[in-house]
């Protein structure tokens, strides 16, 4: 929801009034402050939640984003302001990783509704309500994450805890074959740690040596030979996820429509707020049918589709055809706006996430999955940092930027990218076997284009 309410607040008139006109530079640190707290304890959520079981790990990060955003609410400066989303980017990273995509395409329009009503207050009551609502659904969300957000039955039955891993598997539904399949995995690997730490008690040395290997290992596993490859495109595709520009319109969104002719702030709260609600409603059929749609055809297509609508408005703002007053230039921006954000929900906001998970086999999923998210937590700084800044020294210049990027990734993908809808992970092994061999060109276009040079 702090992606539907930041760029708006940042905006408002008694915002500004009380901390004053912000650069574009101080704009964009303001905006960007919460990531890279979130992309640090983000790094250490896997291990809190493994200690103290997810619906904790969840409970303490929305605390902690709670007291964050009422910090927010009641900055009296500019620089407890800029603490109170440090706090809140925390908190943000110790419970986001965990929430589906359902949940955090919700949260923008929601945001962005609650600006659009809180605008018309004449007081400091405008700004510091979108946060105090923030506060409040954080703490009714610890609650909830407490009382309710069932624990997960494996990490149960790695503690012991039987009876309460049962009743677990009971209130989730799980089939009783597959039930006994995943309890007959855990007690092997249980019963493999039990002979492992006999052998260590029998020969400290020689244990003390093999952890050491088996730490290098888990650090290094996915620059291996084998899954180098798939390491590499997994953190390019996460990088370039946010280098499409999509958190430069979620944040910026209220700056986008005013400078593309909505003049009154309600005007274009009103418009980021459609913008959300049209995100929401693409990604429901996006969630049902991504596993028909394929991973290699959405990422390629959709980002030449996105880079069609960035490279459609950049062209405008650069031929000057956009008038604040008159003409269909600025409706064409809006619109254009709208149907990036749409082809983003469909395409790039599901099939990338996934394809990361898929790609990797199990000895490197998590590791792998650590450093593909931590690239996009750095990417959404830099695209949240710089938005406003090229916004200022060019209306089309971001465009441009965001266009390229998703056409590099289009082109990236063709060649290096292939299918892991419904394939076995030895399926998916081969298919990158054959890449690091072959990169994915049809060969009759390479023999087409041997066979032209050769008779010219």
């Amino acid at each position: 929801m702090d992606t539907g309410i930041i760029g708006a607040v940042t905006v408002m008139e008694s915002f500004l009034s009380d901390f004053g006109v912000l650069s574009a530079t101080v704009h964009g640190l303001i905006v960007s402050s919460i990531l890279i707290p979130a992309a640090i304890s983000s790094s250490f959520a896997g291990r809190v939640a493994d200690i103290l079981g997810r619906p904790k790990g969840i409970a303490i990060g929305a605390l902690i984003f709670g007291v964050g955003a009422g910090l927010e609410a009641g900055a009296v400066e500019l620089a407890m302001f800029v603490v109170g989303r440090v706090v809140e980017g925390i908190g943000e990273g110790l419970y986001l990783g965990t929430l589906v995509v359902y949940i955090c395409e919700i949260s923008p329009p929601v945001g962005f509704f609650t600006c659009y009503g809180s605008a018309k207050q004449h007081s400091s009551l405008a700004w510091r309500t979108p946060f105090i609502i923030l506060a409040c659904l954080s703490m009714l969300f610890v609650i909830a994450s407490i009382v309710w957000l069932v624990p997960s039955p494996r990490w149960l039955m790695l503690r012991g805890r039987q009876s309460e891993a049962s009743v677990a598997w009971e209130v989730l539904g799980v089939d009783p074959a597959d039930r006994e399949k995943i309890e007959i995995e855990l007690e092997a690997a249980g019963t493999t740690r039990s002979s492992a730490r006999t052998c260590s008690q029998r020969n400290d040395s020689s244990s003390t040596h093999g952890k050491d290997l088996v730490r290098k290992r888990s650090l290094f596993d996915v620059f291996a030979p084998d899954v180098r490859s798939r390491t590499a495109l997994a953190i390019f595709l996460l990088f370039m996820q946010q280098l499409s520009g999509i958190d430069g319109v979620l944040y910026y969104a209220p700056l986008l429509f005013t400078q593309a002719g909505l003049s009154s702030s309600e005007a274009s709260f009103l418009a980021s707020g459609v913008s959300g609600v049209v995100i929401f409603a693409v990604t429901i059929p996006a969630l049902i049918f991504a596993d028909k749609w394929g991973r290699r055809h959405s990422t390629i297509y959709g980002g030449c589709g996105l880079a069609i609508a960035m490279f459609l408005i950049g062209g405008l703002y650069a031929g000057k055809a956009v008038h604040h007053s008159s003409g269909a230039g600025r409706w064409i921006v809006i619109v254009s706006i709208y149907i990036y954000a749409a082809i983003f929900s469909v395409s790039w906001a599901v099939g990338m996430r996934t394809y990361v998970a898929e790609s990797q086999p199990q000895r490197t999923r998590a590791s792998a999955a650590n450093l593909a998210y931590g690239s996009n937590w750095v990417a959404n700084f830099l695209v949240a940092l710089t938005t406003p800044i090229l916004l200022a020294k060019s209306s089309s210049a971001a465009y441009f930027l965001f266009g390229g990027c998703t056409l590099l990734t289009a082109a990236v993908c063709f060649v290096f990218m292939p299918e892991t809808k419904g394939q076995s992970l030895d399926q998916i092994e081969e298919a990158f076997r054959r890449h690091r061999s072959t990169p994915n060109i049809p060969r009759r276009t390479i023999c087409s284009l041997w066979k032209r040079q050769a008779t010219e």
